[in-house]
């Protein structure tokens, strides 16, 4: 079941004390079984009925990526009606079990009407959309205000109230526009305008987001769904074992791992915190982590996932069809570097606030059952494989998204079958067996893979049609002019006020969505009134947005890694702010740095980031090195080592920057010389700070 933010924690997680890590001798790493294993009841048969429908669902989605025989306008339509019915038996289940009539009655009765939209708008979409365009029958209004209405229960059910308050905001700024004095005033819409707008136009609920999904996106969760069900955290864990005999913190990075891998193409963060967390979190606690530091180290790591090349959590695809003449390849050069001070930075962060606090480095025990040389190879073909794919397709032959995540998901499902089967053969092991077993991965690969895409697809419909809404009202004109006259016209107030315009928006949203909403409503007035290049201010936006989910009082994906390890929430936000400080100063370097993120590698953007990545170290280490000096001296020293990176970071003035980064280097050459201070950590594997 999708749950609301209200509830965010899973019945399985939310109880984090009681979590342990599964012993690999008694069971799997992880439990591909899913709905195979219910031969009977009420919740066995709709989990079938998910399989069943999901088989036809992706053969659909694969046979538009491979021919493209239909417009994208009338697969959008088919995509939407088949996700929707898919998410609907998904949560059927749960409102009969608990004899919540109300909610099964709302349930079947949007089943009803996406399937009547559905049908009646692929049969008649061109005399609807495109010969009638701009007049509808008064049935058709009532059927716009219906599948309205089921949009907006549906986003209530799936994120719950805060984003409610936002999608009927945005609509009823559509009627409120003659009420509302000075900047934010305007004509007004109709009734019946906006019901077109929202379901009956083309545009709305089944827009370009929508058909940004069901075309490119779409894929990508899937593979991310079949990564889930054949087994790829159980690499990734191994390979973190492994890692802990050279570094003391390597049960902490295995998060940060894991979520770099799933978070780049599952799409959200808050949901990337639920999937990995269920398993990360146990283990850094089992090691000897506190809840809130294991709870901060999810939250950072999943929020970084998003921003990682080549799929940054399917943002890059939305920023390379919203900027004219940016490609995907453009869109992921300009992140590289990025994505690289990123991950450094947190890597030391981790490092630093994780090494003192396991009992347990070389993580003995958590695996019993070593995989030979012959596993291990065969593991990463079948997961490196696909990836490679993707890296080659996009990177170097550059064929388009939907190619490349057709191709992608295609060698992973090839790939998940085969591996296990010659696997089998070379152990002497029954291949009937290993087949029925690899099938019923790939099966569950798909469920997943619905599971994934079900709330995505719901959260940008509705974003799709606020959006509509707020550009037929001329908004962004109205924001740029409101942002322009609070700030003065000053860069740097215009750009805070921005970051924090875009973390509210961004509050409880997946990636995409989140996105989507900024790059539309606040990087025009960056791009149009402050002269920033549009790369630098999407990658602004883009980066601001995503802080959302560790900013409180909201913080989704804190709020869900806080359910998972059951410590203090707001101590857990602590953790995560700390460790991922740099994230929110990072933002500002890229509009005042641009040529970071102008996706060419000369000498200015390596050096813009190279002095970055420098920065955000000393930030790193002024906020969570261990120092040993009294109470005042330590407080001044953090101060000053977080300062001075800052500037190195965002100041205009490279010799200010390099200014700022030798007082770093000398700092840290006095404390090292000096001896007044000992690290939290080592990479030895044997020391660890007190």
């Amino acid at each position: 079941m999708v749950k609301n933010d209200d509830d965010k924690s899973t019945d399985d997680t939310r109880d984090g004390d009681e979590l342990d890590v599964p012993d690999p001798e008694e069971e799997d790493i992880l439990d591909t079984s899913g709905p195979l294993s219910v031969a009977e009841g009420l919740r066995g048969k709709f989990e079938w009925a998910v399989i069943l429908g999901s088989i036809p669902f992706w053969l659909l989605v694969f046979w538009y990526s491979q021919t493209q025989m239909m417009s994208r306008e009338r697969y959008g339509i088919l995509f939407l009606g088949g996700i929707l019915v898919l998410y609907l038996l998904i949560e059927l289940p749960d409102t009969i079990e608990e004899n919540n009539w109300l909610e099964t009655a709302l349930l079947s009765a949007s089943g009803v009407i996406i399937t009547v939209a559905t049908v009646y708008l692929f049969v008649f979409h061109q005399d609807v959309i495109i010969d009638r365009a701009g007049h509808a029958h008064n049935y058709e209004i009532a059927l716009a205000l219906a599948i309205s209405l089921m949009m907006i229960y549906l986003t209530w059910r799936s994120f719950g109230m805060t984003f409610l308050i936002v999608v009927l905001g945005g609509i009823g700024y559509g009627f409120a526009g003659p009420y509302l004095s000075g900047t934010l005033s305007h004509g007004g819409l109709t009734f019946e305008r906006t019901l077109r707008i929202l379901a009956i136009s083309g545009d709305g609920f089944y827009g370009f987001l929508t058909q940004l999904v069901a075309a490119w996106i779409a894929l990508f969760l899937l593979y991310a769904g079949l990564l889930k069900a054949y087994g790829a955290f159980d690499l990734i864990l191994r390979i973190a074992v492994r890692s802990a005999k050279y570094i003391d913190s390597g049960i902490a990075q295995t998060a940060v791992l894991a979520s770099a891998v799933i978070g780049s193409v599952n799409g959200s963060q808050t949901a990337n915190a639920g999937m990995t967390g269920s398993f990360t979190i146990p283990l850094m606690k089992k090691s000897g982590i506190k809840p809130e530091t294991a709870g901060g180290i999810e939250s950072v790591a999943s929020t970084s996932g998003q921003v990682l090349p080549p799929v940054m959590g399917a943002g890059a695809f939305i920023m390379a069809s919203l900027i004219n003449g940016v490609t995907y390849g453009d869109v992921i050069l300009a992140g590289l570097i990025p994505a690289v001070i990123l991950v450094v930075s947190i890597f030391i962060a981790v490092h630093y606030v994780a090494a003192p606090q396991i009992e347990d480095p070389s993580m003995g025990g958590i695996f019993d059952d070593k995989l030979d040389q012959k596993d291990l190879v065969l593991e990463s073909i079948k997961y490196g494989v696909p990836l490679l794919i993707l890296i080659y397709q996009l990177g170097i032959v550059q064929v388009t998204v939907m190619t490349a995540a057709l191709q992608t998901a295609a060698s992973m499902i090839a790939l998940g079958i085969l591996i296990p089967l010659v696997d089998a053969q070379l152990e002497g092991e029954d291949l009937g067996a290993a087949l029925a077993h690899t099938l019923k991965q790939t099966l569950e690969g798909f469920r997943q893979g619905v599971i994934v895409v079900a709330p995505i697809a719901i959260i940008l419909a509705a974003i799709n049609g606020v959006v509509d809404i707020l550009m037929a009202t001329g908004v962004p004109t109205a924001i740029s002019l409101t942002l322009m006259d609070l700030s003065g016209g000053v860069p740097i107030i215009a750009f805070v006020l921005a970051m924090i315009i875009c973390i509210i928006l961004g509050l409880g949203m997946p990636t995409t969505a989140s996105y989507t909403v900024v790059a539309l409503l606040i990087a025009p007035t960056l791009i149009s009134q402050f002269f920033i290049p549009e790369l630098a201010a999407h990658f602004f936006v883009f980066y601001a947005a995503i802080l959302a989910g560790l900013t409180p009082p909201i913080a989704t994906c804190v709020a869900v890694a806080t359910g998972i390890a059951g410590g203090d929430f707001w101590r857990t936000c602590l953790e995560a702010i700390k460790i991922s400080a740099p994230l929110f100063v990072l933002p500002f370097a890229f509009v005042y740095h641009p040529e970071m993120v102008s996706g060419e590698f000369t000498t200015a953007a390596l050096m813009a980031g190279g002095i970055a990545l420098l920065a955000s170290i000393a930030i790193i280490h002024g906020i969570n090195y261990q120092f040993t000096f009294g109470r005042g001296p330590t407080m001044g020293l953090r101060a000053v080592f977080a300062l001075a990176g800052i500037v190195a970071m965002v100041h205009p003035e490279q010799m200010l920057q390099l200014g700022a980064l030798a007082l770093i280097l000398v700092l840290y050459g006095l404390q090292t010389t000096l001896g007044r201070s000992e690290p939290t950590g080592t990479v030895s594997g044997t020391g660890r700070g007190e």
